[in-house]
Parts: C-alpha cells; sequence; structure tokens
C-alpha cells in the first residue's frame, strides 16, 4: 500500500470510529508499525487534516472534515455502481431517481481516463423483479421513517379483507419477492411487518415518536435477529 493510500485510509477509519483511535490499532489494521502511523499522522497534520490526539491517548478526527469521492477505487465504484442499479429491482420510483441522481454527483468528479468507465461498465445488474406494484408511494413512508411519525393505514390479506392499523413506523425491508414495512403496531402492541403492497391507504395520524425510533429499531433488530 503506497503511502497516500495508508493516509487515506487512516482518514476513513478515524471517520468511522466511536472512540479515539492509538496508533497500534491504526498500525494493527493498516499492518505497519505504530512508528509509521506516527509519521502519517503528522504528515496529515501538517497538510491540516483536523486530526487531534496524542501518542499513547489516540487519535480523532475532528468533525466536519470530507473527502471527495475521487478516491473512490474502481472496485469501491464497481460495488457503489453495482448497489444503485439494483434498486430498480424494486419498483420505487423515488428511489430510483434518487439513485441515480446520486451516482451522477460522483460521476460527474471522477477524473477522466481514471480506473472506472461509467459508460463501459463491467458489473451490469437486470432489471427483472418479482415484487409487486405498490398502490401507494412508498415516500410517504420514507418519510415518517425519518420523522418518527404515525401512521393509519388501510390493510389488506390475502383474501381481500381490510383492516386499518396504527402503527409507528421504523424500517422498509426489502425482500426478493416483496417490500415490507417494519412497524410498532399498536393495536398488537408488538412488532409487525406489512407487506407495502397491500397498503390501500396510509395517512399521518398525528402520533410522534420523536427520539424514540433508534431505540424501536435496536429492539426489533434484536428480536428479529437482523444485522
Amino acid at each position: 500500500m503506497s503511502r497516500s493510500d495508508r493516509m487515506f485510509e487512516i482518514i476513513q477509519m478515524l471517520r468511522g470510529a466511536k472512540r479515539p483511535l492509538t496508533a497500534a490499532m491504526l498500525g494493527e489494521r493498516l499492518e505497519v508499525t505504530p512508528r509509521t502511523v506516527y509519521r502519517d499522522i503528522a504528515a496529515l497534520q501538517a497538510q491540516r487534516v483536523p486530526v487531534e490526539g496524542e501518542a499513547g491517548v489516540g487519535y480523532i478526527l475532528r468533525p466536519g472534515y470530507d473527502l471527495p469521492p475521487l478516491m473512490f477505487s474502481a472496485e469501491e465504484l464497481d460495488a457503489i455502481a453495482t448497489g444503485l442499479s439494483m434498486l430498480r429491482r424494486t419498483p420505487d420510483a423515488g428511489l430510483n431517481d434518487a439513485a441515480e441522481a446520486a451516482f451522477a454527483k460522483i460521476v460527474a468528479v471522477l477524473p477522466t481516463g481514471g480506473p472506472y468507465d461509467p459508460d463501459d461498465p463491467i458489473m451490469v445488474t437486470s432489471q427483472w423483479h418479482d415484487v409487486p406494484d405498490a398502490t401507494i408511494d412508498p415516500e410517504i413512508l420514507r418519510r415518517a421513517i425519518r420523522e418518527e411519525a404515525g401512521l393509519t393505514l388501510t390493510y389488506g390479506d390475502k383474501k381481500g379483507a381490510k383492516t386499518q392499523r396504527d402503527i409507528l413506523p421504523l424500517a422498509l425491508v426489502y425482500y426478493i419477492g416483496s417490500q415490507v414495512i417494519a412497524a410498532w403496531c399498536e393495536l398488537r402492541e408488538d412488532f409487525r411487518h406489512f407487506r407495502i403492497d397491500r397498503i390501500v391507504d396510509c395517512k399521518p395520524n398525528g402520533r410522534t415518536f420523536r427520539g424514540e425510533g433508534h431505540a424501536l429499531r435496536l429492539l426489533w433488530r434484536e428480536e428479529h435477529d437482523i444485522e
């Protein structure tokens, strides 16, 4: 690994760390000695990268520092492009538009003649999918999850019978053959999963659970063994 690549990796590791990382910890991941890490940290600080800390205590990256996507490797760009293109397998027009816009921003700043050619990708995904179309716009669900706002669903079962459910929406789950919303069901007082294609109607009900979504998601993940 070149020194520039190693320094970039140090920034990435510090950015994702939840606590200070020592030179020994960084060196173990990079397979170099702590002395080499000390030199790299000093070089980063000389370039005004906001790395703070000291030997023996650990280092952190001050919030707000970012790097442009020019530093993505060809393999990383292949992974990003493939992941975004696989969203075409979900009948969610808003999410597909967002994926195209996101990748366009990355492509716009790629160097000409670099290792990744967006006009000639080597990894291609099919657009075929077996997910039924939704009656509602999934953006309603995504917005409610982000805003931690309760919803009232009119939901149809496999026989067509309709019921109303008040839910606290927590996450969208994408399966090969369906999309579901994971939620806390106030009627059942438990977690439930509702297929999006069976939601006949969906509207905010004025209930808010602001500040509770993260804890509920952690509990849902634990109960359903979701990574």
